[in-house]
Order: structure tokens, then sequence, then C-alpha cells
């Protein structure tokens, strides 16, 4: 059993909803560009939470945040799913997590979520969004909107079409060479349902208030149009980080990127300017795949970053 953490954001409460652990992460494979001694050294600074001290392996985390409002329940990102057919990812191959389960225990059913916001739309972000009823996908929260980026989701359905037209939007977003794309099948089971049920709304990621004190703070490179989603409430900021980071060995190390950034060159920029902001914006982060508390505080000294878990 995961205890319910609930940290507060001015008016608003952020609970996180657990779904998977990943407790035997090779460092080697996750970031394929960082040497083995540079591992060893980082990965030292960390506790049993987010490392295994006797083999070495890295802890992680799967999991969406809960935000309420006086106005509001939000979901932001909503984790991998059940049911769905992943098999070359087999940890997120045909789940049957009790995340409703979790959902509820924090005082919330399907229907009472207003909003969902996604900061990209890879498969561990957006799997919630549906679950299969009777053979078919159906929308998880049928009465939120459910809110993306336009170009993710234009992205997501050029190379579900297959047709060539994913070349022009990654020209058109220039953000360096594609080195690994999106897991297929995703846009499909995931986002169309929800699009074909009217519960959509597009937007371009450019800083704007989205809605009620979120904004999407462009931070591309994991993915062709990754958001970081920032809140503001009576003067409290929150961050939350989406998949700038996978575990803050990148604190130290922001230029290694995860074995699952597509755009490595984007990433490594918005890493650094997403530490920056959280620095200098004294915002709580809330990441979607540090293990232990998953969230924490940026703290700059030179050119340097530390992280401190909350």
């Amino acid at each position: 059993m995961h205890d319910i953490t609930t940290y507060r954001v001015g008016d608003a409460t952020v609970t996180k909803l657990f779904e998977l652990t990943l407790d035997g992460v090779d460092a080697s494979f996750l970031y394929p560009g960082a040497d083995a001694a540079s591992v060893a050294r980082e990965r030292a600074a960390f506790g049993p939470g987010s490392v295994d001290a006797s083999t070495g392996l890295l802890r992680q985390s799967i999991h969406s945040w809960l935000v309420r409002t006086p106005e509001r329940v939000i979901l932001i990102d909503t984790a991998t799913g059940n049911d769905k057919e992943r098999p070359s990812v087999p940890i997120f191959h045909r789940l049957n997590e009790p995340f409703l389960e979790r959902l509820k225990a924090a005082g919330v059913g399907p229907e009472d979520v207003d909003l969902v916001l996604m900061t990209h739309l890879h498969a561990d972000h957006v799997g919630w969004n549906t679950r299969l009823v009777n053979g078919r996908w159906m929308p998880t929260f049928p009465n939120a909107q459910y809110i993306f980026s336009g170009r993710e989701r234009a992205y997501q359905a050029a190379l579900s079409a297959q047709d060539g037209s994913d070349a022009a939007i990654r020209d058109a977003a220039k953000l360096g060479p594609m080195t690994h794309p999106p897991l297929a099948g995703v846009y499909e089971d995931s986002l169309l349902p929800i699009i074909g049920a009217g519960l959509a709304r597009e937007i371009v990621v450019d800083g704007s208030e989205v809605v009620d004190g979120f904004r999407y703070l462009p931070s591309a490179g994991h993915s062709i149009d990754h958001a970081c989603i920032s809140f503001t409430s009576r003067g409290e900021r929150a961050l939350f980080w989406g998949d700038v980071m996978h575990h803050p060995l990148q604190v130290a190390r922001p230029d290694w990127n995860s074995v699952y950034c597509e755009f490595p060159q984007a990433a490594q920029a918005s890493r650094r300017w997403a530490m920056n902001h959280a620095a200098e914006t004294q915002s709580l982060v809330f990441t979607t795949h540090f293990a232990e508390s998953s969230a924490g505080r940026i703290s700059r000294d030179g050119d340097r970053f530390a992280w401190q878990f909350v």
C-alpha cells in the first residue's frame, strides 16, 4: 500500500496517485551516453529510495498528480492505463493496476474530474485517458476536458497514418535530429476516443494561461512539443516537470538524455531551462518518474544545481 501524500500550493492541494514502481533500472540503459565511472560517482549521492545500494540499479516511479482547487478537480498526466497493447514494452503491456481505486481512496471518482492536463502524449502519460469497456476504448473521465498540445496530437496522428507527413511536422519544430520515435498504438487507444467524444482541447504551447492559473511552458525535446505545466495560487508556484528528467541523477548531469528522448539536442536545452526556471521561481517541483516522494525543490550554485526531496 502506498501512502497518500498531499502538498499545498496556495489554495490548492496536490496528491500523488501511484501507478507503477520501476525498481531495477540500469543506468547504462536509461542513459546510453553516460560513462560508468560518472554514473557511479553521481548515484553515490542518493539514498536507497532512488538507488539500490546493493546493485546500483535506479529506482523510478510512474504516477499522476491530482490537483484540487476550490473550483476544480484536475489530473496532470494519466500514467499508463490498463489493458493497453504494448508488447514492445512488457512492463506496460496489458496492465491490471488498481489506479482508479487509488483515485477513489483520495476522495475522487472518475466522474468528478473536471480537467486532464497532459505534459506530452507518450504512453505512460496518457494511458488512463481511456479504459476498456465491452471491448471499446471509452473516456475514463467522462465529464473532463482533456487539454494537450495540438502539435503533439498532429505528430502522433501523422505517425499513425504512416503517410510521411510527420517529416514536415518535425521540420517545422526545428528541434534537431530525431533519434527515438514515440511508441505506436497510443494515438489509437488513448487519444482518438477522447477526440471522438468531443472532450479534447488542443492548445499552442506558448506559456500563456490555459485555465485557472495553469500555463504550458515550452520544453520540447523529450517529445516534439513537451510542456512543463506551471501552476500559481496565492503567489505560490508549482511546476509539473513531465519528462524533462527521468531520475534525479540528471540534476547533476543535464547533459545525459534518457533513451526515450526523441530529440536529444533540444532535450538537453529544455532540461537546463527547467532547472533554471524552478530555481528562479522557487517552485515546488512535481516530477513524473522520480521515486520517493517524487516532489522536491531545485537550488542553484553557480552553474550547478541540486535536488532536495520534500
